[in-house]
Formats: C-alpha cells, sequence, structure tokens
C-alpha cells in the first residue's frame, strides 16, 4: 500500500487501502487514525506505527468502532480463501512482524534508560553546581 516507495503510508495510501478493504473512511477518520498511531507526529504510518495497530488491536486498546480496529479486523486471513500457502506466507510475515515489534520494544527500552541516565546526570551535575555555588557565598 506504499504507492510512494518512500517507507510510510500517508493520508491518501491510507485512504486507498481502506477502500481496497472496503472499508471506506471519511477525511477526518483517515486523519484520526494516523493521530492514535502516529508516535513521531509526522502526519504518516512508519512500519513501526503501523504494527502498532496490531498490537493495539490485540490487546484491546482500540474502540470497536474505530478505523484501526476495522483495519486490523480486515487484515486477518481466512484460509478457505487463501489456501494453505497463502496462509502460511501470512503467518511467516506474522512471525516477522512480532519479531520487528520485540526489536521496536527493546529499542524503546533502551532509549528510555538512556533517557534515564541522562536526566540522573544532569541532576548530578545541577547538585554538584549548587554544592560548588554555596562554596562562593
Amino acid at each position: 500500500y506504499d504507492a510512494g516507495k518512500d517507507g510510510f503510508i500517508d493520508l491518501m495510501e491510507l485512504k486507498l487501502m481502506m477502500e481496497k478493504l472496503e472499508a471506506p473512511q471519511t477525511h477526518l477518520s483517515l486523519k484520526n487514525m494516523i493521530k492514535e498511531v502516529d508516535e513521531d507526529f509526522d502526519g504518516k504510518l512508519s512500519f513501526r506505527e503501523f504494527l502498532l495497530i496490531f498490537r493495539k488491536a490485540a490487546a484491546g486498546e482500540l474502540a470497536e468502532d474505530s478505523g484501526l480496529h476495522i483495519l486490523a479486523q480486515l487484515s486477518e486471513i481466512d484460509v478457505s480463501t487463501e489456501g494453505v500457502k497463502g496462509a502460511k506466507t501470512f503467518f511467516e510475515a506474522k512471525v516477522q512482524a512480532i519479531n520487528s515489534a520485540n526489536r521496536f520494544e527493546q529499542e524503546i527500552k533502551e532509549e528510555q534508560e538512556e533517557k534515564k541516565k541522562q536526566a540522573e546526570q544532569k541532576r548530578q551535575k545541577q547538585a554538584a553546581f549548587k554544592e560548588l555555588q554555596s562554596a562562593f557565598k
């Protein structure tokens, strides 16, 4: 669905995807869909953010009437129509997506730890500065 081949799904690409899935959405609904998982606030969906839709759906964090919930439901596979070979490909892709999601979660944890370390270093520097400052009073 990434027609622009830029690694992101923008508003128009999401609109076309939902239309192809036979679940067209209003312009406002499409914007809200992106906003709900757009972690970097760039107005488009990265692969990570796209995976977040399915993670939220599995956790029951999406409203039943939301476009993202509809997208997650429509993206499930029906073996009777796809066949076993199609299901195998689908599940291999799901496993790969889950592994990517795990890497994504690990990256987030590492970023959070780094931010905590930086905040602690800043506090230590401020405390040391105040201690030096008090020596001059």
